[in-house]
């Protein structure tokens, strides 16, 4: 488990998997992910058990208080470069903008650069998600570019900006 000032990042467990179900059904919730809903509580599970096999990891994200509000993943780590491809979902739309999504990502940060010992994170964000991409810019990522008309959702294409962190500036703050 890692902890953080507001939140504890755990390993998935089965029992989770229903709460993701009803994050990933909600437009609000996932409007500027990549998710394509809706999805089934047997579509979570064949993922859940494929993510056993996979090197990719995801978190489920508590408070302190044990309640489950979102998860956050690594998606492509790849060793050799020492880089990993992030992710994050905040589901409990109660939560929004109250820092739990901020220091989740902090506390994999801290994981990802002193643990692991990684070089470089990087994300991609719709570019419309302006509270994702200010949390992102606090935490000292730096837009990168942007990958234009990348995902086609609710019939519109949108642009995705990419944005990274090195280890060194990671350091610095």
């Amino acid at each position: 488990m890692l902890e953080g000032k507001k939140v504890r990042l755990r390993a998935v467990e089965r029992v989770d998997l229903p709460i993701f179900v009803k994050w990933i059904d909600d437009h609000e919730v996932t409007q500027f992910l990549e998710l394509n809903p809706p999805m089934s509580l047997e579509d979570e599970e064949k993922w859940f058990v494929n993510l056993q096999k996979s090197e990719d990891k995801v978190f489920s994200i508590d408070t302190m208080e044990g309640k489950l509000i979102g998860n956050v993943g690594l998606i492509k780590l790849n060793w050799k470069d020492r880089s990993v491809l992030i992710g994050i979902m905040i589901g409990e739309k109660e939560f929004w903008n109250q820092g739990y999504g901020t220091d989740a990502i902090e506390t994999l940060l801290r994981y990802l650069f002193d643990e692991l010992a990684l070089n470089r994170v990087y994300l991609i964000a719709d570019e419309r998600n302006a509270r994702a991409l200010h949390c992102y810019e606090k935490l000292g990522f730096k837009k990168e570019g942007v990958l234009r008309q990348n995902r086609y959702k609710s019939g519109v294409y949108t642009n995705d900006v990419m944005m990274s962190l090195l280890k060194d500036e990671w350091k610095e703050k």
